[in-house]
Formats: structure tokens, C-alpha cells, sequence
């Protein structure tokens, strides 16, 4: 090569490393700070939607690869539910290879759910997502859960009642199984930031039709927010609340450990038994914790049953007359002085990977 094209080729690297804005270099090093933390020069994912925020994290990750040398697949969803689902994501594909950054569209090819929408898109696309990544051989997938996200999860999970496990809401980092970690770089940069990121880079972004839409609770949580801060409940406030409730989330996490050591055996990854003592020998919290997380690892699921749901579990699985009863996608029996716990059998995931 000659050396004209070689200068020419450093430079070009190096003007897309550099970044004119101090406004988002400054939020591009937070980002490189989390990642670099935790992935390092491993190969990761990340999910795009098309909105500002998922488009400003293929941004960060794209000037990370570049710098560290991963290898990065993104990722774009297309999981049916609305008819413009499938020509969102072709438009979003677009915006990306404009910016040469390669991405592949997952298409769910499985029943479309009818109620409780907003929960069942977000499971079928963690689905999706894992499934990938466990065929590619994938450690970590990258989301982009913001600040605002943080704020309106806690408003959500506090409207429902929830305790210190859910009011702590989401973690920088978390085991969705064994083979896969899900990582949040974003947390601690508000939404209005990153839509000035993508908008500088980018220039457009796909705007969600469901965030405007009242019948959906986040988007009601939005006006409530605006009225708590006139009362002076601001975000700050909020997130400090939240640091200390993951503190203390991490304290009931180490008995709740010691607990499933104590209590639950194993015998196969969609299956375990549960010694009865476990609603005799530990505290109410411990006992929900166990069985939430339990039913989420043998089910597979990122997320587990709501809390109502476990709590009710939990109070009919102490009465003498209870049996047997399905939550979560598991199967859930009495036996004696044992519970035990199974998955339940469905029909294979179905995806096609676009190019």
C-alpha cells in the first residue's frame, strides 16, 4: 500500500475516533467506562429498536469496537405484534448501514400474544435475543435502559406494591442465564441526552407510536413524574432511593443464596425440588426472593411472575389441600415435604435470522 493511502486511512480512523462535540464525548466516556469494565475486548450484542436511545447505543458501540477490536452483532427485532412491526425494522437497517454499521433483523415466527402486550413483546424479544447469542457462542448482550428508564420502572414497580427486590430496579449488569450477561451502560444518562447524540450522528430515529398512547401505565407515569417533581420528589432523589435500595437488595441476595444451598436441589436445569422447611426456617422476604428467582431459572425467562403472583403461589403452597398449579411456565407440585418445580413443555422458539 502506498503511503499516501496509508495516511489517509490512519486519519480517517482517527477523525471518527475523535468527537467534536465535549457534550458527547463526555456521555460517549460513561458509556466506555461501563463497558470496558465489564466486557473488555470480548465480542458482544446489542438490541436496536430504531429510537433514540438504541440508536445512540450503536453509536458508543461502534466507536468501542473500533477502538478495542470486538466484534459486535447488532441486533434489530421484529417480533409481529404490530403490522408496521416488519417495515420499522427494514427502516431502521436502513439509518444503520447508512453509518456502515452492519445489523441482522430476528423475525418471530410464533403465535402473536393478544393481552398484556408490552410485557409479552419484551419477553419474546429477550428470547429472540438470547437465542442468537447462545448460537453464536455470545457472553454479552448490550441494552439501552437510560435513566428515564430507571425512574419510571421504580414508579411502576412502587404503584404495584413492590419491596426492595423490585423497587430496586435495574442492575448495571445481570445474569440472564449462565452463558448470557445483560449489560446497561446507559443508566445513568438521561434520554434527552442521548436523543442529542443521535440526532448529531444519526439525524433521524424511529419514533414508537405506543409511547404516546395513555392506556399504556409507562406512558401515564410520565405526567406523574412531571407533578412529583413540582413537589420537589426529583431524580436525583430518585436514584439516590434506588442506590439504596440495591444495597440493600444485594444483603438479601447473600441469604437468598444460602437459602437455595439450604433448601433447593437441582436435578436438572428445568428441574428442582424444594425442601418444605424453607417457610419454617427463613423470613417472608427470603422465602419470596428464593421462589422468584427459582422460578425464573427453570423457566428460562429474564423475568419472573409479578409479585402478587408468587406471593399467592407461596401462601396456597403452605395450605394442606394444595396440589398443583402452573405460574411463570413452570409447573409447580406438592409432594409430601417437598415442592417440586418443573418447566413446562411448549413449542420450539421458531426465528428466522435476516441477513
Amino acid at each position: 500500500m502506498k503511503r499516501k493511502n496509508l495516511i489517509a486511512k490512519r486519519k480517517v480512523k482517527k477523525n471518527f475516533l475523535s468527537i467534536k462535540d465535549p457534550k458527547i464525548e463526555k456521555l460517549y466516556k460513561k458509556f466506555e467506562e461501563v463497558i470496558s469494565k465489564n466486557i473488555k475486548k470480548n465480542n458482544f450484542a446489542l438490541a436496536v429498536s430504531g429510537g433514540a436511545d438504541s440508536l445512540c447505543l450503536s453509536y458508543f458501540s461502534k466507536m468501542y469496537s473500533k477502538k478495542f477490536k470486538n466484534k459486535m452483532h447488532v441486533l434489530i427485532v421484529n417480533h409481529n405484534i404490530r403490522k408496521e412491526s416488519y417495515i420499522e425494522a427494514i427502516k431502521v437497517k436502513k439509518i444503520l448501514l447508512k453509518k456502515k454499521i452492519k445489523c441482522r433483523i430476528l423475525v418471530w415466527k410464533g403465535k402473536v400474544p393478544k393481552s398484556n402486550i408490552q410485557g409479552k413483546a419484551r419477553d419474546l424479544r429477550y428470547q429472540l435475543l438470547a437465542n442468537y447469542c447462545s448460537l453464536k457462542k455470545i457472553k454479552y448482550l448490550i441494552t439501552a435502559h437510560h435513566k428515564d428508564d430507571q425512574i419510571e420502572n421504580f414508579y411502576i414497580r412502587l404503584l404495584r406494591g413492590s419491596g426492595v427486590t423490585g423497587l430496586s430496579s435495574m442492575s448495571e449488569i445481570i445474569n440472564y442465564d449462565k452463558n448470557l450477561k445483560i449489560l446497561r451502560p446507559l443508566l445513568r444518562i438521561k434520554k434527552k441526552e442521548l436523543k442529542h447524540v443521535t440526532s448529531n450522528y444519526f439525524g433521524t430515529y424511529i419514533k414508537d407510536p405506543s409511547n404516546e398512547d395513555k392506556k399504556f401505565l409507562r406512558v401515564r407515569i410520565r405526567q406523574f413524574r412531571k407533578d412529583m417533581e413540582k413537589e420537589g420528589f426529583d431524580d436525583t432523589k430518585i436514584i439516590k432511593t434506588i442506590d439504596n435500595l440495591l444495597s440493600a437488595k444485594k444483603a438479601i441476595d447473600f441469604y437468598k443464596d444460602k437459602a437455595l444451598y439450604k433448601h433447593v436441589t437441582f436435578l436438572s436445569k428445568n428441574n428442582c425440588v424444594v425442601n418444605a422447611k424453607i417457610f419454617s426456617e427463613e423470613s417472608k422476604e427470603i422465602i419470596f426472593k428464593s421462589f422468584s428467582d427459582i422460578l425464573s431459572l427453570i423457566s428460562g425467562t429474564y423475568y419472573p411472575p409479578r409479585s402478587i403472583k408468587v406471593l399467592n403461589l407461596i401462601n396456597r403452597i403452605k395450605k394442606m389441600k394444595y396440589n398443583k398449579s402452573t405460574l411463570g411456565g413452570c409447573i409447580i407440585e406438592k409432594k409430601e415435604d417437598f415442592i417440586s418445580i418443573s418447566k413446562e413443555k411448549k413449542s420450539k422458539l421458531l426465528i428466522t435470522i435476516g441477513k
